[in-house]
């Protein structure tokens, strides 16, 4: 069947719906076709899922002549979904097609969900088109004779991909795609992407940039000039002094005409915990929504989840509070209007936030945006700027991941086992392991057959056994179960109990915060100044102080920080402050009351400034820093800059900051000037001055746990009989105390120290901003009382220590001084 009698089913179908394709999905077919790999760049709710269902349904048309009356059996076509909620969705659009088409293809789902009676009719039979994700990818090529069911596949198809890039899910793609692509006879590689600021680098990742499927692919953008609209709610009194942990409540009665005048409206929201509170309030205030309001986030279970998905849809419910558990995919055609409360952190998760409404190709998105400070606003009109300029955030790919291929390599050897010298090549095609080298290569063959150098006596480590050919296999057949259990690359992170070391319990924190501690140090926690004194399994062992000064527990939800192209931006819209009021947007506008009021005591920088306030208070010293870089750039800045302080001059600090800038809060003044004429925001000696000021060795433990967990390391327990983390943890330490000593040149070792700094502490970010700070005039300002820019920093760290009411009045207070 020639192409253009391939077209012409295809148009008839779209005929039949009365739609019209679009020339990007034509094209997309056309390059299927023809034998092509490539990436679509396609905006959410565009019709990208039958820009390539079609394709690979008249592909298999094409080469069965008699298609409508006789049907070969077997796998055809892989589609990998990151989300397992999305699969219900792309299965109906799949069946569509192959039904309207009266092919007799079979479409199926496997996913963690998947009941064990549908995986093994599987087993003997599988569908022409398989929906599944990463992890049950992997799982499939970790059973006997993988390389027969996949031989026919013609297409893999890997939607959302921008959410995989950048991530260990998308390595773990990477290595399924090498091997996949050695054992399909036929095999075209697809990814469907939202817009990222790489996406040629997302197309290599993808194919691998030395293949040969890179060579022969092709990127189409879908050119849709969707309209987006930004709506900022603007409040009608102006805050002089701005301040967080309203959570924006305090304009929620402008949020209820939107809600009323839209059939639905999504509200996001950036944490569980404000997703909660939003809820409660709306029904407090408004009772009359009771049944018509409902909550979606990650943590509810998966009935209620599906339930409010599938009531959008029926347009049953008029609003719905979420978080990012919203943000990709599900179908929603009826959500008319979407809400975001507080800054987004980055112009991606904006743009796919705004793309929820209007979800159908050529419509309209509005989006409104409600700031829960002042400060927000800035936000606010730097994202009407990044939406006409479609400026959007680069995902940075992982390099040398050992641990996911470790963890690969015993999945091949627990199916049909593996010849090295068949696998290196095709491993030294993907992105992450380019730069692999043959001595990397050799240690990890090593590890995965004797264990490390330190644990060769340990039998538990040696997973795989060498035959007399030389192929590597698992012949036990309870490692076999144990790794088909533990196969994926998500860990969750840990929660620590505070206790006094008598045992009573205080609360508990997120690990994350406790790792970065040293014994001594005192933190405020649940209304108390407490001494760390140290951790012991999951347990973090404290003792009252009296020392005034103080870290304050942040918590993963809260911690979203700005990408790098978000601060960029901010800091542009701020410097229009300076501006002839005429080129101002509305927002900058809206702002002048704060802005006469930053300008009485300090300055708004300019694009050459760098800014720095320093006064006093009942609580100290405050000396405030203003780089506008995001709140992990600055919880990097602040301990080094403490740090460096520290070695001119014996001082305690206390650390605070959020995403415009950070302060160190000390008993005594510390002399700006001397750390100017010291140049102590000198990007040299950045890295060993900052795995000082940080407790990295423990920073790096913690991380660490991770990597032992991918690799196979340690065993995380069975399905309803997990491990408890402690154990998992205390486990992993060992292991990480025994590499520290006695192998530290452990690939594994290094690879959490690697990762602590270049993901977790973006060391790369940090150091282009202390080079930019190098390059500014710095303008360093004496005074009297707090200003409008350092007040949300202040209230901040005020919210450890009182209960909301207390905190609330305590700022009324504050702001009726400052504000005589």
């Amino acid at each position: 069947m020639q192409q253009s009698e391939l077209f012409h089913i295809a148009e008839s179908w779209f005929h039949q719906q009365e739609w019209k394709p679009f020339p990007f999905q034509k094209e997309t077919w056309k390059a299927f076709l023809q034998g092509k790999h490539g990436l679509l760049n396609a905006p959410t709710g565009s019709g990208k899922t039958y820009a390539l269902w079609f394709p690979i349904v008249l592909n298999y048309i094409k080469n069965s002549p008699e298609y409508k009356t006789k049907h070969k059996k077997g796998l055809k076509a892989i589609w990998i979904t990151p989300l397992r909620a999305l699969s219900q969705e792309i299965k109906q659009s799949a069946e569509r097609i192959t039904q309207d088409l009266e092919t007799k293809m079979t479409v199926g789902i496997r996913t963690g969900d998947t009941s064990t009676k549908e995986r093994a009719r599987q087993k003997t039979t599988m569908p022409d088109l398989l929906i599944t994700t990463p992890e049950s990818l992997q799982l499939l090529l970790s059973s006997k004779g993988y390389a027969k069911v996949f031989k026919d596949c013609s297409a893999i198809v890997i939607d959302e991909w921008h959410e995989l890039l950048g991530t260990k899910r998308g390595v773990q793609m990477e290595l399924g795609l090498s091997r996949l692509k050695t054992i399909c006879t036929d095999l075209r590689i697809w990814g469907i992407s939202a817009t990222i600021g790489n996406l040629e680098q997302a197309r290599s990742v993808l194919l691998g940039p030395t293949s040969k499927a890179h060579e022969n692919s092709i990127l189409i953008k879908a050119k849709l000039n969707k309209k987006i609209t930004v709506k900022s709610i603007i409040p009608k009194q102006m805050e002089t002094f701005p301040w967080r942990g309203h959570l924006g409540l305090h304009l929620l009665e402008d949020v209820i005409p939107i809600i009323n005048k839209s059939k639905t409206t999504l509200l996001f929201t950036n944490t569980r915990s404000q997703c909660e509170i939003w809820f409660q309030k709306i029904l407090e205030k408004h009772p009359e929504y009771a049944g018509e309001i409902a909550m979606h986030h990650g943590s509810i279970n998966k009935e209620t989840r599906l339930w409010v998905e599938q009531a959008i849809r029926n347009e049953s419910l008029k609003a719905v509070v979420c978080t990012s558990s919203l943000d990709l995919g599900v179908d929603f055609a009826p959500v008319e209007t979407v809400v975001q409360i507080g800054g987004p952190k980055g112009v991606a998760r904006f743009l796919q936030r705004a793309g929820r409404s209007g979800h159908r190709p050529g419509k309209e998105s509005v989006i409104h945006f409600l700031p829960t400070h002042a400060m927000e606003l800035i936000e606010a009109s730097a994202m009407q700027k990044a939406v006409r300029n479609a400026a959007v955030e680069d995902r940075i790919p992982y390099l040398n991941s050992f641990d996911v291929l470790v963890q690969y390599l015993t999945t091949l050897a627990v199916s049909d086992g593996f010849y090295p010298d068949a696998i290196y090549p095709e491993i030294k095609q993907t992105f992450c392991y380019q730069a692999i080298s043959d001595e990397q290569w050799q240690w990890l063959l090593n590890f995965i057959v004797m264990g490390s150098q330190s644990l060769k006596t340990y039998d538990e480590y040696k997973k795989v056994e060498v035959e007399e050919d030389g192929k590597f296999k698992v012949n036990n057949r309870a490692i076999a179960m144990r790794h088909r259990f533990q196969i994926g690359t998500i860990v969750g992170d840990a929660v620590i109990s505070v206790r006094y070391q008598k045992g009573v319990y205080i609360g508990s924190i997120e690990e994350y915060f406790i790792s970065k501690l040293t014994p001594g140090d005192v933190f405020t926690f649940a209304g108390r100044n407490l001494e760390f004194i140290r951790i012991k399994g999951m347990q973090a062992h404290v003792r009252n102080s009296s020392k005034r000064t103080s870290k304050v527990p942040s918590w993963m939800g809260g911690r979203l920080s700005f990408s790098a192209q978000m601060s960029e931006l901010l800091r542009q819209e701020l410097y229009t402050a300076e501006l002839d009021f005429k080129k101002q947007s509305k927002e900058i506008k809206s702002l002048a009351p704060m802005f006469t009021k930053q300008r009485e005591e300090s300055i708004i920088p300019k694009p050459n400034e760098f800014l720095i306030e320093t006064f006093k208070s009942d609580d100290g010293y405050h000396h405030i820093f203003y780089p506008f870089e995001g709140r992990a750039i600055h919880e990097g800045m602040s301990s080094l800059l403490a740090y460096r302080i520290s070695l001119l001059t014996p001082i305690t600090c206390s650390l605070a900051f959020n995403d415009y800038g950070f302060e160190l809060l000390s008993d005594k003044e510390i002399d700006i000037q001397e750390v100017l004429d010291n140049n102590l925001f000198t990007s040299e000696y950045m890295l060993s001055d900052l795995q000082k000021s940080l407790n990295s060795n423990e920073m790096a433990k913690r991380k660490f746990r991770d990597v032992a967990v991918i690799s196979g390391m340690v065993f995380t327990g069975y399905p309803h009989k997990g491990i408890k983390m402690k154990h998992l943890q205390s486990s992993s330490q060992l292991l990480f105390d025994v590499f520290k000593d006695f192998e530290p040149d452990n690939l594994m070792y290094q690879q959490a120290f690697t990762e602590t700094f270049e993901h977790q502490l973006e060391e790369g970010r940090l150091r282009l901003a202390l080079e930019r700070i190098a390059q500014q005039e710095i303008v360093w300002k004496k005074c009297q009382n707090p200003t409008p820019f350092s007040f949300p920093i202040i209230t901040d760290r005020l919210r450890e220590k009182l209960s909301n009411e207390k905190l609330a009045d305590r700022i009324k207070r504050m702001t009726k001084i400052l504000t005589r």
